[in-house]
């Protein structure tokens, strides 16, 4: 794959949106979505879990589409187009992709379930193993208890069985 998307290790902004722009103005023309998008530029912070330096953000009549099934399509739509900027994986979650706020939904959801799972693996001293998810989403299991007294994680399993455990410290 060819990075010509990234300028010293940084993002080229406009060339992405100008890019992005087209793709997403075809594929909505191509499926007769009823959406509109706006890019918004970040600058990544060192305490977030994620380190976007572009934001898509969809709105419209048919945004459920998007974040129904656990936002199936957002997810898919997202990958399809870091794909067709060919970005290398390691490069994926400088360009998000949101629709009505799901992300930061999950991402407070995520962070409380690892609270939780905390929780119980101090009080059971049992191992407590999470469902299967996307690599970006075990990230953020591990990001947030990685400073929890008491408890370790560990990823297991490959491809889309992989799955975080909670052990007891």
């Amino acid at each position: 794959m060819t990075d010509r998307f990234i300028v010293d290790g940084r993002l080229d902004r406009e060339g992405v949106i100008a890019a992005l722009d087209g793709f997403l103005r075809r594929l909505l023309r191509a499926t007769g979505l009823q959406l509109r998008y706006e890019f918004r530029t970040l600058e990544p912070l060192p305490d977030e879990v994620e380190q976007p330096e572009l934001l898509v953000n969809f709105y419209g009549r048919d945004e459920n589409l998007l974040t129904e099934r656990g936002a199936e399509l957002l997810k898919a739509i997202e990958y399809v187009a870091h794909r067709w900027l060919r970005l290398d994986p390691q490069y994926y979650d400088r360009v998000l992709f949101e629709c009505g706020e799901w992300r930061q939904m999950r991402l407070e959801e995520l962070k409380l379930a690892a609270r939780v799972a905390a929780q119980r693996v101090r009080e059971t001293r049992q191992p407590f193993r999470f469902n299967p998810m996307p690599a970006r989403e075990r990230r953020v299991l591990h990001l947030a208890l990685k400073d929890e007294p008491g408890v370790r994680t560990s990823s297991e399993g490959t491809g889309p069985q992989r799955q975080v455990i909670v052990f007891p410290a």
